[in-house]
C-alpha cells in the first residue's frame, strides 16, 4: 500500500513539474517572441523619425540636406544600414537552411524558434536595406529590391500556411493518429474535470463533424466561412453553458479549450490543402530569394570595386 501511495505521489509531482516547465517555456517564448517584434518596430521607427526630413526631402534636393553625408546610400549610417542589412539577411537564410538540412545540427535548438528567428532576421534586414537605398530606386538593384519585397510578402502568406499545419513544439509535422488522439484527449478532460454533460459534449462534436456548407467556394471564401461557422458554435456554447451551473474561472477555462479544439479540427480539415499549398510556396518563394542574394552578392562586389568600402 505505501508503495502504491508512494508511486501516486511520485507520478503527481512529476505531472506538477511537468506542468510547470510548460507553463514557464511558454512564458520564455513569449518574452523571446516579443522581444524580436520590440526590436523590429524600435528600429523602424527610430530610423523613420530620425530621418524623416531627409527622406522626404526631393531626391534633386537631398545633396543640399544637413543629413545627406549620413543617410545617402554611401554615407556613414546609409552604408552602415546596408552593410548590416546584407548581414542579416544572409545568416537568416543559410543559417536556418542550415538548422534545416544538417543532420549534426539537429539537435541545436527547436526549428520553430530557428524559424522565428529566421523571420526576424529576415525582416529587421529588409528594413535597414530600403533605409539604405534612401527610398530611392533604380538600375539593377531595384530587381533585387523588388525582390525582396516578394519574399517578404511570400514570407508572410508562408507564415500563415505555416501555423495552419498542426506541429509539435520541435516543429514535427503532427499524424493524424496523434491529432485524432488529442480531441479524445479533449474530450475527456472536458467530461472528467469540468464535468460538462455528455448532451453538450455530443452537440460540440456533432457541430465541429458537420461541414457540408464549408467546401464552397476559393480559399479565401472557405477561410470566411470557417470563422464564422466557428464564432457561431462559441456564441452557441456560452448560451448553453450559462445555463449550466459553473464557476466563473471553469467557464473561462472551459471556452479557452474549446476554442483551441476548434482550431485544432480547422487544422485537420484543411491539413492537406495546406500541405499542397506548402510545398507550391517552396516553389516560389525560393527562387525571389536567390535573385535577391545573387543580385545583393553583385552591388556589393561593384560597391567594394568602385571604393565604397565604408569604415574598413
Amino acid at each position: 500500500m505505501n508503495v502504491f501511495r508512494y508511486g501516486n505521489m511520485f507520478n503527481f509531482e512529476l505531472q506538477t513539474f511537468k506542468k510547470i516547465s510548460s507553463f514557464m517555456s511558454k512564458i520564455i517564448h513569449k518574452i523571446y517572441v516579443f522581444t524580436l517584434v520590440a526590436i523590429t518596430v524600435i528600429v523602424f521607427l527610430s530610423l523613420a523619425f530620425y530621418g524623416a526630413g531627409y527622406y522626404f526631402t526631393n531626391i534633386q534636393e537631398r545633396f543640399f540636406h544637413e543629413q545627406n553625408e549620413l543617410l545617402k546610400p554611401s554615407g556613414f549610417i546609409g552604408h552602415g544600414m546596408g552593410i548590416t542589412g546584407s548581414l542579416l539577411m544572409i545568416i537568416g537564410v543559410f543559417g536556418y537552411m542550415a538548422r534545416k538540412r544538417f543532420r549534426s545540427l539537429s539537435r541545436v535548438g527547436v526549428l520553430k524558434y530557428w524559424l522565428e528567428f529566421h523571420i526576424f532576421l529576415c525582416t529587421l534586414g529588409p528594413i535597414l536595406v530600403l533605409f539604405h537605398t534612401s527610398f530611392k530606386f533604380g538600375g539593377i538593384v531595384a530587381v533585387s529590391l523588388w525582390s525582396m519585397v516578394a519574399v517578404v510578402i511570400s514570407g508572410v502568406l508562408g507564415r500563415f500556411i505555416y501555423i495552419q499545419i498542426p506541429r509539435t513544439i520541435e516543429g514535427r509535422e503532427m499524424s493524424l493518429n496523434e491529432l485524432n488522439g488529442m480531441k479524445v484527449n479533449f474530450y475527456i478532460e472536458l467530461e472528467n474535470r469540468y464535468n460538462i454533460d455528455s448532451d453538450i459534449i455530443a452537440w460540440l462534436n456533432a457541430s465541429l463533424l458537420d461541414k457540408s456548407s464549408l467546401s464552397e467556394g476559393n480559399l479565401l471564401v472557405r477561410i470566411f466561412k470557417r470563422l464564422r461557422f466557428e464564432n457561431r458554435i462559441i456564441r452557441q456554447l456560452r448560451s448553453k453553458l450559462k445555463a449550466k451551473d459553473i464557476s466563473r474561472k471553469n467557464f473561462k477555462k472551459i471556452i479557452k479549450l474549446i476554442r483551441g479544439e476548434i482550431i485544432l479540427s480547422r487544422r485537420i480539415a484543411w491539413l492537406s490543402t495546406m500541405q499542397n499549398y506548402l510545398r507550391y510556396w517552396h516553389v516560389a518563394h525560393l527562387p525571389f530569394a536567390l535573385i535577391m542574394l545573387v543580385i545583393m552578392i553583385v552591388h556589393v562586389i561593384v560597391a567594394v570595386l568602385f571604393g565604397y568600402k565604408w569604415i574598413f
